[in-house]
């Protein structure tokens, strides 16, 4: 194994010192290793793997205990181009600070989110140790984003990714980032607060290369800031602004107006209405749309997307109750391309809708969730037309039954994942379903039709399976010998506890859902 050069002990929580030594100095060549989750290894096994695997150019240490006393040692390396850090506690202020000029200048990609205890006094120490930085990810981690730590990022010229999601900025911060991080091509603001139009539109002003902006629930800002965004950055291929709930559908209509280049758009939860969507339909080149809860688009709008955004890959119409069929059949002709749909909550689709999604061969996930109108008539035309599907969520689609499931075992052999809850299938649907040697994923709560033997059978038959969620009444009618075989394969189970619900969930109560929209 001397000349292995790849290697991936993520999640192998019983790896000590003594088991990463013996891989440090067999296999010398390492180039790309990941030790994320790896809560056995310290200090110890990481200066030894420093020491040995000197071709390191890919490191993951992420949720690990290392701390100072290795951490120097690691940012010797003379070949790491990518570091990730995320989670590891162990580094603070102090271990930033005991960084020397010498370490190494090969680092291009540097993750530190999620590490609590770093503050802006560290970043500003660390910043004269990575001049060749290209990526850098602070998210979660900085409890304050002062001026003058964005100030010390002009030490890294070519920085070109920027994230700060989670973080809190003070007064003028975002105003330094314009001044100070002009070779910025990503910015990545999401869930931050102190973002105001003000600082924003000074940023964006500066920021003449922007490419990609992420400022996802940053809810205080307003039509100053997308007039600002689309005025100044004009060479945008992502925007990602859900939840911004002060911008108006005047203002997102510039987006279209002016962002012609867009390949991806994200306004989910946002005001956009069918003016907004008439718009959009000038980015010809959008292969990602998200406009999930946005309550007042309707057929006609997004028939404007189908007609002019042939390339579209990806659509999220969550629980957009203005749509039926006219506008998914006008979304599957237009957009022949089309990978991911998410029709869930959208209550007035039939049967017509998934028959002419049949038609978009390389769809591989679909989502219908809470769609009570459709069935296994359906669902039998998307198993037989997209041969790729991998992701299938029709829970609480009340009409789906096992003839369903038996189009999925007969046509759908990519099939990986499948949610199963409140639908009309029964021990032989299950059974059936589990014939497909792909399977790894199942939720299968509130199936009125499954008895503990039929589900026995089923994971008995279904080798692949990694993961399954179930109610959790069926696991004092299992036997325990059973379950200990199924785990034994590698399968998790996850046990739910929640009463039946036999309404679905309309429209216009998901402002009370909003972490189902986070999770989903």
């Amino acid at each position: 194994m001397r000349r292995l050069q790849r290697l991936s002990l993520s999640r192998c929580k019983a790896l000590t010192d003594m088991g990463l030594g013996c891989v440090a100095v067999g296999c010398t060549d390492l180039r790309d290793l990941s030790l994320k989750w790896c809560l056995g290894v310290t200090d110890l096994g990481l200066h030894l793997l420093a020491l040995k695997c000197k071709n390191l150019t890919t490191l993951d240490l992420s949720y690990t205990m290392i701390t100072k006393e290795s951490f120097l040692a690691i940012m010797k390396l003379p070949d790491l181009q990518v570091l990730t850090l995320v989670g590891c506690i162990g580094i603070d202020d102090d271990a930033l600070a005991s960084l020397e000029k010498e370490c190494s200048k090969s680092l291009q990609v540097l993750d530190m989110s999620h590490c609590q205890n770093i503050t802006d006094v560290g970043v500003s120490s660390i910043v004269k140790s990575i001049p060749n930085l290209l990526e850098l990810d602070l998210s979660y981690c900085c409890p304050q984003v002062t001026p003058c730590m964005l100030r010390s990022l002009q030490k890294i010229s070519k920085l070109r990714t920027l994230k700060l999601e989670g973080c809190k900025f003070m007064a003028d911060g975002l105003k330094a980032i314009g001044s100070s991080c002009v070779s910025i091509r990503e910015l990545s603001l999401s869930k931050c607060s102190g973002v105001t139009d003000t600082e924003l539109s000074f940023a964006v002003s500066k920021l003449k290369n922007l490419q990609k902006l992420d400022i996802t629930c940053c809810r205080n800002i307003t039509d100053v800031s997308v007039a600002a965004i689309t005025g100044s950055c004009t060479s945008l291929i992502s925007l990602r602004m859900e939840s911004c709930s002060h911008v108006s559908s005047g203002a997102l209509q510039l987006i279209g107006k002016h962002c012609s280049h867009l390949e991806e758009l994200d306004l989910t939860d946002s005001d956009l209405d069918d003016e907004g969507l008439k718009a959009l339909a000038g980015c010809s080149n959008l292969s990602s749309l998200k406009i999930g809860i946005c309550l007042r688009i309707s057929d006609e709008g997004l028939a404007h997307i189908g007609k002019s955004c042939p390339k579209l890959q990806d659509i999220d119409l969550y629980r957009c109750g203005g749509i039926s069929d006219e506008g998914v059949i006008q979304i599957a002709q237009g957009c022949p391309t089309l990978e991911s749909i998410n029709l869930s909550y959208c209550t007035e689709i039939t049967d017509r809708s998934l028959m002419s999604l049949s038609k978009c061969t390389k769809l591989n996930t679909l989502e219908i969730r809470g769609c009570p109108r459709v069935s296994s008539t359906g669902l039998s035309g998307i198993a037989m037309g997209c041969r790729l599907l991998s992701k299938l969520d029709i829970k609480k689609c009340f009409e789906i039954n096992d003839v369903g499931m038996l189009y999925l075992s007969q046509f759908s052999h990519s099939l990986r994942q499948i949610n199963l809850s409140y639908c009309s299938v029964t021990d032989i649907g299950l059974l059936s379903l589990s014939s497909i040697c792909g399977l790894q994923n199942m939720t299968i709560v509130h199936l009125a039709g499954i008895t503990p033997n039929g589900l026995i059978a089923a994971l008995m038959v279904c080798g692949g399976l990694t993961k399954v969620k179930l109610h959790k009444a069926f696991k004092s009618m299992m036997p325990p010998h059973m379950l200990k075989n199924v785990e034994a394969r590698g399968c998790i189970f996850q046990w739910i506890n929640k009463p039946f619900k036999v309404e679905v969930e309309p429209c216009d109560v998901w402002k009370q859902q909003s972490q189902d929209v986070l999770v989903r």
